[in-house]
C-alpha cells in the first residue's frame, strides 16, 4: 500500500475515532452527571477508580504489548503466527486477573458495606470483563491492522451505548443494588463489544468483498489458534518484540495510571474524595480523551507502516522519510495548539465548568485548583502523545530494552513525587506530578526525535514553534479571561457569567482568526485529510 494511501486511511481512522470518542467521553460525561443526583459519591468512587483500575490494569498489561508487537511493519505477514500469538493474551489475562482479584478482595481496603454495598461481586465481574473482552484481540487487531474503520466505530458506539442505558435504567429502578448496577453494565459493554467484532468477522470472510481486497484470512476458522506445519506456532521474532513491549508497557501502565495506584494502595484520600477527583479528572480529560489518543493510536499504525522499525534516516525511502517528517511536523502543530487553547482558556473557566456540571460540591474546596492544574497537564498529554507514538514506531528491540531501565527509574521517581505532592497539596498533586512525569518523556522522546533526523534535512520538531503573533494572542488571552473571572465569575447571578462566557468567546475567536492566518500549512493539512 502507498504512503500516500496509508496516511488518508489513518487519517480517517484518526477522525472516526475521534469522534467516537467524543461519544465515549460526552455520554459518560452525562452519566457521571446524572448519578451524581442518585448515588453516594463513596459508590462511584469505588466504581471509577479501584475497580476500573483492576480491570483497564489487566487489560493493559495482558495486550498492550502484544498490540504495539503485531502492529508493527506491514500487513502482509504470516497472520496463522501472529493470530496464534494474539491468543495468549486470553491465559495471560486470567492471570492477572486472578493475581490481582486476590489482592483486590484481600489486601486493599474494604469499602464499608453500607455505603458501598457488593464490593466483592464487583471484583469478579471486573476481572471477568477484562478476560471477556481479551477474546475479541485477534479480531481488533486484524481490523486495525488493516484500517476498518466503520466496524471500530460500529462496535464501540454500540457497547457504550448499551452499557449506558443499562445503567441508567438500573440507577433510577434499582439504586440500592449498588456495585450490581455497575458490574452488570460493564459485563454487557464487554460482550457486546467482542460479539460484533466476530459477527463481522463471520459475515465478511469468504464474502466476494473479502476476496475483491485479498484479505489474509480466508476462513474463520483460521481466527483460532492453529499449528503451522513444520513451522513455529507464533512469529520468534514478534514474540521478542512483544516481550520487550512488555516489560515496558508494565512500566508504563503505572506512569499512565500512577495516581489511581497511589490512591488504591496508600489510602491517601478516601473514597468520597476519589470519586470528587476522577469526576474533575473526566471532565478535564475529555478534550485529551477523544483527540489525542485517536490520534496516537491511528499514526503509530501510520509511522510503522511508511518507515521501517530499527532503520536509520538513510537506509529508509527518501520519499517516506519526507512524508512522515511532513506529518509529525505538522501533528505537533495541531496537538501543541490544541493544548495551548486549553490551557489558556481551561484556566479562567474551570470554576463554571463544575459549578455549572456539579454545583457547589465540585466547584467549592479544590475542584478549580485541580482543574486548572488538568488543563496544563493537557498540554504536556498533547505533545506526550505524539512524540511517543513516533518513537515506539521506530525503536528497535535494543532501545526499546534501553528505554525500559528510563521507565524503570522514572516510575520509582513518579511514584514517590505523588505520594510526597498529594501529602503537601491533595489531589492537586496528584496532577503535578503528571506533569513532571510527561515533561521528562516529552524530553526523551524529542531527544530520540531529533537524533534520527539528525542526518536528513526534515527538522519536524519544528512543529512544537507556535508562531510569535499567534503566541501574543494566546498570552492576551489568558490575561483577559483571568481578569474576567474576578470580575464577573463566579457568584454574581447568571448576567455576569454570560458576561464572563461572552468574553471568552471573542478572546477564543481572536485566537482562531489568527490561527486560521499564521498557521496555513496546518490548516491546509487538516482540510486535505
Amino acid at each position: 500500500m502507498a504512503a500516500q494511501d496509508v496516511l488518508g486511511q489513518t487519517a480517517r481512522l484518526a477522525s472516526s475515532s475521534a469522534l467516537l470518542q467524543v461519544l465515549f467521553r460526552v455520554v459518560t460525561f452525562g452519566l457521571n452527571a446524572f448519578t451524581l443526583r442518585y448515588l453516594s459519591r463513596e459508590l462511584i468512587g469505588v466504581v471509577n477508580v479501584r475497580l476500573t483500575l483492576l480491570y483497564s490494569t489487566v487489560v493493559f498489561l495482558a495486550r498492550e504489548a502484544f498490540r504495539r508487537a503485531c502492529l508493527s511493519g506491514s500487513a502482509k505477514r504470516n497472520w496463522t503466527k501472529t493470530i496464534n500469538l494474539l491468543w495468549l493474551t486470553v491465559p495471560l489475562g486470567v492471570f492477572w486477573s486472578l493475581i490481582l482479584g486476590l489482592v483486590w478482595l484481600h489486601l486493599l481496603e474494604v469499602p464499608d458495606p453500607s455505603v458501598v454495598p457488593h464490593y466483592q461481586a464487583g471484583v469478579v465481574a471486573f476481572g471477568l470483563s477484562a478476560i471477556i473482552e481479551l477474546l475479541g484481540e485477534p479480531f481488533w487487531v486484524l481490523a486495525q491492522a488493516h484500517l476498518f474503520v466503520r466496524l471500530k466505530v460500529i462496535a464501540e458506539s454500540l457497547s457504550v451505548v448499551s452499557k449506558c442505558i443499562l445503567t441508567v435504567t438500573l440507577v433510577i429502578l434499582y439504586p440500592q443494588w449498588g456495585l450490581y448496577i455497575f458490574s452488570l453494565a460493564q459485563l454487557l459493554y464487554v460482550s457486546v463489544l467482542v460479539m460484533c467484532y466476530v459477527i463481522y468477522f463471520v459475515m465478511f470472510l469468504g464474502s466476494p468483498e473479502a476476496t475483491k481486497k485479498s484479505f489474509p484470512v480466508a476462513r474463520v476458522k483460521a481466527l483460532l489458534p492453529n499449528l503451522v506445519e513444520d513451522e513455529t506456532f507464533v512469529n520468534w521474532k514478534e514474540a521478542r518484540l512483544t516481550w520487550s513491549f512488555f516489560k515496558q508497557s508494565f512500566l508504563k501502565q503505572i506512569l499512565t495510571e500512577g495516581e489511581r495506584y497511589v490512591m488504591t494502595f496508600l489510602n491517601v484520600l478516601n473514597f468520597g474524595d476519589q470519586g470528587v477527583y476522577d469526576i474533575v479528572n473526566n471532565l478535564g480529560s475529555l478534550v485529551a480523551r477523544f483527540i489525542f489518543l485517536p490520534i496516537e493510536e491511528s499514526f503509530y499504525v501510520f509511522f510503522a507502516k511508511v518507515l521501517e522499525r530499527g532503520k536509520t534516516v538513510k537506509d529508509q525511502k527518501q520519499d517516506d522519510v519526507a512524508m512522515a517528517a511532513n506529518v509529525l511536523e505538522l501533528l505537533l502543530k495541531l496537538v501543541l495548539l490544541i493544548g495551548l487553547t486549553i490551557t489558556v482558556f481551561g484556566y479562567a473557566y474551570s470554576q463554571l465548568a463544575l459549578d455549572i456540571y456539579g454545583g457547589s460540591m465540585l466547584s467549592s474546596g479544590t475542584g478549580p485548583d485541580l482543574l486548572r492544574c488538568y488543563s496544563l497537564y493537557v498540554l504536556f498529554l498533547a505533545v506526550n502523545g505524539v512524540t511517543e507514538c513516533f518513537t515506539f514506531a521506530l525503536m528497535c528491540k535494543e532501545e526499546v530494552d534501553r528505554y525500559n531501565f528510563v521507565m524503570l527509574a522514572l516510575s520509582f521517581i513518579f511514584l514517590c513525587i505523588s505520594y510526597f505532592l498529594t501529602h503537601w497539596y491533595g489531589s492537586v498533586g496528584f496532577i503535578l506530578a503528571n506533569c513532571f512525569n510527561m515533561g521528562i518523556r516529552i524530553a526523551h522522546s524529542t531527544h530520540y526525535i531529533y537524533g534520527y533526523f539528525r542526518e536528513s534535512t526534515h527538522r519536524p520538531l519544528r512543529g512544537l514553534l507556535p508562531s510569535p503573533a499567534l503566541l501574543l494572542v494566546y498570552i492576551i488571552s489568558a490575561v483577559i479571561t483571568a481578569f474576567s473571572e474576578v470580575l464577573f465569575c463566579c457568584d454574581k447571578g447568571w448576567m455576569a457569567r454570560l458576561i464572563h462566557i461572552s468574553t471568552g468567546a471573542l478572546c477564543f475567536a481572536a485566537t482562531l482568526v489568527t490561527m486560521f492566518c499564521t498557521e496555513t500549512k496546518l490548516i491546509h493539512f487538516v482540510r486535505n485529510q
